[in-house]
C-alpha cells in the first residue's frame, strides 16, 4: 500500500529515556488508564515499552482497518505469552504460526453448533437452578455475587465441556480452581514487570510452577479418566477432541493440546462471562426500570425456560450486549501489522511488525454510538438501531478467525442465568458502593456484595433508559 506523508501519532508527556512510557502506566488497572489516555489524546496514540511502539487505537474507522486480515493479524502480547505456561497451543494462546490452532479449531467448532447448544443448554439450566438455591438459603445476607457467578461459569464449562463437576456450591474452595486463581494473578502481577525485577521474585515464580504442574495433572488425570471410559458416550468438547479427527489432515489432536483446551475453555469461559454477568446484575441493581422489564419478559417465558425461550428473552440480550459494550470482559486485543502498511489512507504509517492495541474501551464509547455513550441503554441494540451501526463499532468477543469460538455458549449462558435470576431475586447493592473495576486478564467489579431477597412483587416496566 502507497504511503502519503504522515502525521505524527499523539504521545502522552513526560516520556523518558530507555524506559519509554512505563511509568505512566496503572499496573493496577491498565486499559481503564489507557481509556483516559484516549479521552484526552484522540482516537490514536503511541506508546513506548522500553524499545517497543505499541499504538493505541479505539477510533471506530481506525478499529476497522487493523481489523482486516490482509494487512494484520492476531499478536500474542507479553500478558498471553505468560500464560502460555498454563494453555501452551491452546485456541487463545497460540501463536498464529503453530499448526495445532487451526487442527483445534476446526475439530471443536460442532462443539458450538445448534444441536451441540441445546445439549449444553440442560446442563446451564442445572446449574442456574443449584445458584438460585443456593441464594434462597442466603436470603437477604451480605453475598459475593462475583464469587459465586465464578462458580456458575465454571461449572457449566467443565461440566458441558468435559462431563466434571467441581461440586462449587457445596465447597466453599477447591485446590484446582485456586491454583488458577493464583495463576492468574501470578501473571497479572508481572506482566509489567521490567527484566530485572525477575532476580527479585523466585519464590513466586517456584510457586507458580508448582500449580501449573498441579493444575496440568488434574486436567490430564480428567482425560486419561475419559480414555478408559470405552463404554459411555458423552457428547461434549472432550469427547469432540479425543475422537474427532482433524477434517483437513485426518489426525486426532495430540493429549498435550487437548489439555491446552481443556485449560483454554476453563480459564476464558470461566472468567469472561462471569465478569458479564456481574456487571449486569450491577446495572440491573443500579436501573430498576432495566430490571423490571427483564424480569417481566422472564416471567411471560414458560415455567422451565427452554432452549428456544432463551432467543426470544430479546430485551434481556439487549441488556447482555450492552453490558458488553461498556465493560467487556475483555477490555482489547492486539494486532501486528503483516507488512509495511498504514491507517486513514496513509496518515498514520506502521511498519511491517509493529503492534496496535485495540482498545475496546474506547471502541465501545466512540462517536458512533452517540453523545451519550457513557450511559447504559439497551435499548440501543434492539433491531432498527443495531441494523444502523457498522458491525465493526462493537467487538466484545475480538475479531477474525482467532475471535472467542465460545462467543454463542457465553451469550446463551448469560441470557439463561440473568433470566433465571431475575425470576426469583430483588437485588440491592450494599450501601455505598461505587462500581470499581477489577483487571486481570479480564474485567470484573471488584469488592462487589448485593443483598439478594426472595422475590414477593413484581414492579411495573418503565422508562428503561437510565444513566449511570
Amino acid at each position: 500500500m502507497g504511503h502519503t506523508v504522515g502525521v505524527t501519532i499523539p504521545k502522552p508527556r513526560f516520556r523518558l529515556p530507555i524506559v519509554g512510557d512505563i511509568l505512566s502506566i496503572d499496573a493496577a488497572k491498565p486499559t481503564q488508564r489507557e481509556l483516559k489516555m484516549a479521552s484526552e489524546l484522540g482516537p490514536i496514540f503511541e506508546r513506548k515499552i522500553l524499545s517497543h511502539r505499541l499504538v493505541v487505537v479505539s477510533g471506530a474507522d481506525l478499529v476497522a482497518e487493523l481489523n482486516d486480515e490482509t494487512r494484520f493479524a492476531k499478536f500474542l502480547a507479553l500478558p498471553h505469552r505468560k500464560l502460555r505456561a498454563l494453555g501452551g497451543d491452546g485456541l487463545f494462546t497460540a501463536f498464529n504460526s503453530e499448526p495445532n490452532w487451526g487442527a483445534a479449531h476446526r475439530v471443536l467448532m460442532p462443539g458450538f453448533s445448534r444441536d451441540a447448544m441445546q445439549r449444553h443448554h440442560h446442563v446451564m439450566q442445572g446449574v442456574a437452578n443449584e445458584l438460585t438455591s443456593h441464594w434462597r438459603t442466603r436470603s437477604d445476607q451480605s453475598i459475593d455475587v462475583t464469587a459465586d457467578l465464578n462458580k456458575l461459569t465454571l461449572e457449566n464449562m467443565a461440566r458441558a465441556g468435559f462431563g466434571y463437576s467441581f461440586d462449587s456450591f457445596r465447597r466453599d474452595d477447591d485446590a484446582f480452581v485456586s491454583a488458577i486463581v493464583r495463576v492468574l494473578g501470578h501473571v497479572n502481577r508481572t506482566s509489567n514487570d521490567l527484566p530485572f525485577m525477575r532476580l527479585f521474585d523466585r519464590k513466586a515464580r517456584v510457586r507458580n510452577e508448582r500449580d501449573i504442574e498441579y493444575v496440568h495433572g488434574v486436567v490430564d488425570d480428567v482425560i486419561r479418566k475419559r480414555m478408559l471410559d470405552t463404554e459411555t458416550r458423552h457428547d461434549d468438547l472432550l469427547d469432540l477432541m479425543l475422537h474427532t479427527p482433524d477434517p483437513e489432515t485426518g489426525e486426532l489432536l495430540d493429549k498435550v493440546n487437548i489439555r491446552h483446551q481443556v485449560l483454554t475453555f476453563l480459564v476464558a469461559g470461566n472468567e469472561t462471562t462471569a465478569g458479564t454477568l456481574a456487571f449486569a446484575l450491577y446495572f440491573l441493581a443500579t436501573h430498576p426500570h432495566v430490571a423490571a422489564r427483564v424480569r417481566q419478559e422472564a416471567d411471560n417465558a414458560s415455567d422451565v425456560v427452554s432452549y428456544a425461550d432463551v432467543s426470544k428473552l430479546r430485551y434481556t440480550r439487549s441488556v447482555v450486549d450492552e453490558t458488553l459494550r461498556l465493560w467487556p470482559s475483555a477490555p482489547g486485543y492486539f494486532r501486528k501489522a503483516r507488512q509495511d502498511t498504514s491507517l486513514a489512507d496513509g496518515k498514520y504509517p506502521m511498519k511491517a511488525g509493529e503492534w496496535a492495541f485495540v482498545l475496546t474501551l474506547g471502541l465501545h464509547r466512540d462517536p458512533i454510538w452517540g453523545p451519550d455513550s457513557h450511559v447504559f441503554d439497551p435499548d440501543r441494540f434492539s433491531s432498527a438501531r443495531s441494523k444502523s451501526r457498522p458491525a465493526q463499532a462493537y467487538k466484545p468477543f475480538g475479531t477474525g478467525m482467532r475471535g472467542c469460538i465460545g462467543r454463542q455458549f457465553a451469550l446463551h449462558e448469560s441470557v439463561l442465568t440473568l433470566a433465571h435470576l431475575v425470576r426469583s431475586f430483588d437485588f440491592d447493592l450494599e450501601d455505598g458502593y461505587e462500581l470499581d473495576i477489577q483487571e486481570s486478564l479480564t474485567l470484573k467489579p471488584q469488592n462487589m456484595r448485593m443483598r439478594v431477597r426472595q422475590r414477593s412483587i413484581t414492579p411495573s416496566a418503565g422508562d428503561a433508559r437510565c444513566a449511570l
